[in-house]
């Protein structure tokens, strides 16, 4: 039949999720880090995620389409709501999540995108506002950390600076935060005690997302070397051109090379 859908230009989409988070059919899903309309059947056309693109990609168009299916999208949308009432199976504490720092003067820093979770420190709790020395400040941006846990493809990807560390870097490192996880997305691991290889994790990651640089964050001893051999592979695999870099620490806290 013929009736009016959404169409998404991929060309003017830049990623954030903001259509598919205001979808409430679930017919806009994200794809390859773009947002697509992945069940036809499932868009009415009336166009509520349109004022929620920021660039404009998104049009209502009249064309052959399959019926929207109002009791489809209904039992979706109560499946959906079932299995989140649901006693979680996995962990909690790994759901994807962007933390809101405020900017100099209270004002809080926007987020990137749309996430499953956020937290806002806003101005009145937030430890920046409460004469923390500046060495003291959190500058974590996102969660999950671990390698293992992180999501492949998130909104606080984007246009990030990615710092892959082993978890012990941050406990020898003093100013960890300061001088290597501000403004960075951070992802953490230790190749001797984790199962398995990451090389595989982070090509997925920087390969679906528009990653700016990557620093490579690793302890003298010899078992860090599994961190920077699969960063250092997965940067290949990804078939990008990537600036990156590599900094070793000390087991007294001293950045060695």
């Amino acid at each position: 039949m013929r009736r009016k859908i959404v169409k998404i230009d991929r060309d003017k989409c830049n990623g954030c999720g903001a259509c598919a988070a205001a979808c409430q059919e679930g017919a806009i899903q994200m794809s390859g880090g773009k947002a697509a309309v992945v069940r036809e059947d499932y868009c009415d056309g009336l166009g509520n995620c349109l004022p929620h693109c920021p660039t404009g990609a998104i049009a209502i168009e009249e064309r052959e389409a399959v019926p929207f299916d109002e009791a489809a999208v209904k039992a979706a949308q109560e499946e959906l709501a079932a299995k989140n009432a649901a006693p979680a199976s996995g962990c909690p504490g790994s759901a994807a999540r962007a933390i809101f720092r405020p900017l100099p003067g209270g004002a809080p820093r926007m987020c990137p995108g749309p996430m499953a979770r956020a937290v806002r420190h806003d101005a009145a709790e937030a430890p920046e506002t409460a004469g923390a020395p500046a060495d003291l400040r959190s500058r974590l941006s996102q969660w999950p950390v671990q390698i293992k846990l992180a999501p492949v493809s998130a909104p606080f990807f984007k246009d990030a600076s990615l710092l892959v560390a082993a978890d012990c870097t941050a406990y020898a490192y003093g100013a960890f935060h300061r001088d290597f996880i501000k403004n960075r997305v951070v992802l953490i691991g230790c190749p001797k005690l984790d199962e398995g290889d990451y090389r595989e994790k982070l090509t997925e990651i920087i390969k679906n997302n528009e990653i700016k640089s990557v620093t490579i964050v690793r302890m003298e001893v010899p078992c860090c070397g599994g961190l920077e051999k699969a960063a250092r592979a997965a940067l290949m695999d990804s078939g990008k051109f990537i600036p990156w870099q590599v900094v070793t620490i000390g087991v007294d806290g001293r950045v060695v090379e």
